[in-house]
């Protein structure tokens, strides 16, 4: 007498659909978490813990290791996209998520260059770049999964909570210095700033256990093949995609102006508190963690573009504001400026992009297409402090960063709007011809 195996429950899709953002808001909290506090530490700290011999530029080599990141990116976007297109979304993300824990954590561990000497910046940059091949699959992967789970008619709300958890590991990542602002120089140098890579750990662990739960979308679990190497296919059908996403990403520009080069900028040649800098940073980021999906929600009811298009044009104007209240050290204009900026304007491309970079690839490369054309578009986000730091090295000027970030918009705009409207059209048939 043979005795049935009762089948698991099935998990309706409204759970799977919570858990997927959920995992989303958390991965993405520590992943910016850990590449905020990273960007923290370069503008006031890295020059003369890793730099101490390169005098007036140390800061500007220790910003340059910001976008060394950035360069790694597209690589993890090749390698994460070919794991999730080929084995499944969740064994990506549940690397990724553990690699960049591990790779924060052990910065936090590294010795400085007066202990070790030239290897100590050279690992800095080892860590960094793990640091970025981790990153280059993890909000691609956790955006895909959550729109794949998602009704059709929220996408981009749901999806917007992995951009809300971007936000707040932002936030985080800056109210974390608040209080080391408070040691004495020497204190923070040594062992002060280490305190925040070592608290990474806590955000890794809760997003790993997250991601343990989740499940595969049945859009691409019913897929009837997938391709063998999902960036040949995707270069060789989907790349006009690929550069328009790519294009668009590059609105992302705004948002590391706005928390790095401007905390650099303001604590330095115009002589602004860093706690005062910090709070503005915090303060944008927060409001940003309740716009994502708001901004989501709007896109899925009168369309992706015209709120792409209004945030980015938005982010570049808040901009010259910002800047220019920094100059005349008028704070309330400051907190004004970079509230607004960061948290209305900038996270409306960032929030919407979310559903519509993927939206825009099927089902068997989107995690590929989705990783790839953000990462390379993410490049520019990447050196942007660096650059911007170089043409403001000995003039003290704000004006050709901002000018460059306004003409940035302008593009990110037109390659949105050459892109298709995606909000209505049902999950199945997305990325199709």
């Amino acid at each position: 007498m043979s005795t049935a195996v009762p089948h698991a429950p099935a998990v309706p899709r409204s759970r799977k659909v919570r858990r997927a953002a959920v995992s989303g808001f958390f991965g993405s909290a520590l992943e910016y978490y850990d590449f905020l506090i990273y960007g923290s530490a370069a503008a006031l700290v890295f020059g003369k813990v890793f730099f101490p011999n390169a005098g007036a530029t140390g800061t500007l080599l220790s910003i340059g290791t910001f976008g060394v990141a950035y360069v790694a990116r597209p690589f993890g976007a090749v390698l994460w996209g070919h794991l999730g297109d080929k084995l499944g979304r969740r064994l990506a993300l549940m690397l990724t998520i553990g690699l960049m824990g591990l790779a924060t954590f052990a910065i936090g561990l590294l010795p400085s260059y007066a202990s070790i000497g030239v290897a100590a910046p050279i690992l800095l940059v080892v860590l960094r770049l793990v640091q970025g091949i981790s990153a280059g699959g993890e909000s691609p992967g956790s955006t895909s999964l959550t729109v794949e789970h998602a009704p059709d008619d929220r996408r981009a709300y749901y999806a917007g909570f992995s951009m809300s958890g971007m936000q707040l590991g932002m936030a985080l990542g800056s109210l974390v210095f608040l209080p080391l602002t408070a040691l004495s120089e020497q204190q923070l140098h040594t062992w002060g700033w280490r305190l925040p890579f070592l608290l990474s750990g806590v955000l890794t662990l809760v997003a790993f256990l997250l991601r343990r739960k989740l499940e595969e979308p049945e859009v691409f679990t019913g897929l009837r093949e997938r391709a063998s190497l999902p960036i040949v296919t995707l270069l060789r059908e989907h790349w006009v995609t690929t550069l328009r996403v790519a294009v668009c990403s590059t609105v992302n520009v705004m948002g590391t102006i706005f928390t790095v080069f401007a905390l650099a900028y303001a604590t330095g040649p115009a002589h602004l508190s860093r706690p005062v800098m910090l709070a503005v940073v915090s303060l944008g980021n927060l409001g940003a963690v309740v716009a994502a999906p708001l901004v989501g929600r709007l896109s899925d009811r009168i369309g992706r573009k015209p709120v792409f298009v209004a945030g980015a044009l938005g982010s570049g104007l808040s901009l010259f504001v910002l800047f220019g209240a920094i100059d005349a050290g008028n704070l309330p204009l400051v907190f004004a400026a970079g509230v607004i900026g960061m948290g209305v304007f900038a996270i409306m491309p960032v929030g919407v992009g979310a559903a519509y970079y993927p939206e825009q690839f099927p089902a068997r490369v989107r995690y590929t297409g989705m990783a790839v054309g953000l990462m390379l578009g993410l490049l520019a986000s990447g050196f942007a402090p660096a650059l911007a730091q170089a043409l403001s090295e000995g003039r003290s000027t704000w004006h050709p960063t901002v000018w460059i970030c306004a003409g940035v918009a302008v593009l990110a705009s037109v390659a949105a709007l050459a892109g298709p409207e995606t909000h209505r059209v049902p999950t199945e048939n997305l990325g199709r011809r």
